[in-house]
């Protein structure tokens, strides 16, 4: 079975250039050219490794990358730049990159580093299979507070005793977001993007995230325990409080 590749570039040669090299491995490429028909194509398609532009207008390659990282974590990423530098390599790896090229990469080099990212795509996916097959609850996706709470994040349901209250997907990433990161603050603008897909202005940011922000409290208000840790940090954003 062939291997779905998407090349992102705001280059239209270098777009083409990296896709009919692809193409000519017996891969099967799409290409998008920015950042946001990236995301939107990865929401909608099944992807097995990205080779994304850092350099973009609007949203950039490490944006594009946050966002993939919570819609489609399985899909292993090649980040290609002109502007290497040590802090984005840092970024880069923090984000769980596979790997960072310099452009101009050659030919070879890409079709390498494509291979080595399919091959750890395949055996995330098999490892994966097999710890689906032998215990299904083995991944940690349900939370469990000290009275009694549990947040299940798979399935977005929130339960404590005989209450069970259900979030919407948009809810869901929210949460999941936050209480995966305890103790990091977020901005208004990074929710923005990681739950919604799209980059925005810092001051337009709070006005598109306060209604999901106030639908998500409203549900979480019937669970004092876990309402109490999700913490708006006044003008910046929020974040998810352990140990309270």
């Amino acid at each position: 079975m062939k291997s779905n590749i998407l090349v992102v570039d705001d280059e239209p040669v270098a777009r083409q250039s990296l896709s009919d090299i692809l193409k000519l491995e017996g891969y099967n490429v799409s290409s998008a050219p920015n950042g946001q028909a990236a995301v939107e194509y990865v929401r909608t398609h099944p992807i097995d490794l990205m080779i994304v532009d850092l350099r973009m207008p609007g949203m950039d390659g490490l944006e594009v990358v946050q966002v993939v990282n919570q819609v489609s974590p399985e899909t292993e990423v090649i980040l290609l730049t002109a502007f290497g530098s040590t802090e984005t390599a840092i970024q880069a790896l923090r984000l769980r990159i596979h790997d960072y090229l310099l452009k101009p990469a050659s030919p070879a080099q890409v079709l390498a580093s494509v291979k080595k990212g399919l091959a750890r795509h395949e055996a995330r996916s098999r490892a994966g299979s097999a710890a689906l097959s032998t215990d299904v609850d083995e991944t940690v996706e349900v939370f469990s507070l000290k009275d009694g709470t549990t947040v299940d994040l798979s399935r977005r349901q929130i339960k404590h005793k005989n209450r069970v209250e259900h979030l919407t997907p948009a809810e869901g990433r929210l949460l999941r977001i936050l209480i995966e990161n305890e103790g990091k603050v977020f901005s208004h603008r990074e929710l923005v993007l990681l739950v919604q897909g799209y980059d925005t202005s810092q001051r337009e940011a709070p006005e598109i995230l306060r209604p999901l922000v106030s639908r998500l409290r409203h549900k979480l208000d019937q669970f004092p325990a876990l309402s109490e840790r999700v913490v708006s940090v006044r003008g910046t954003g929020y974040l998810y409080e352990g140990n309270k």
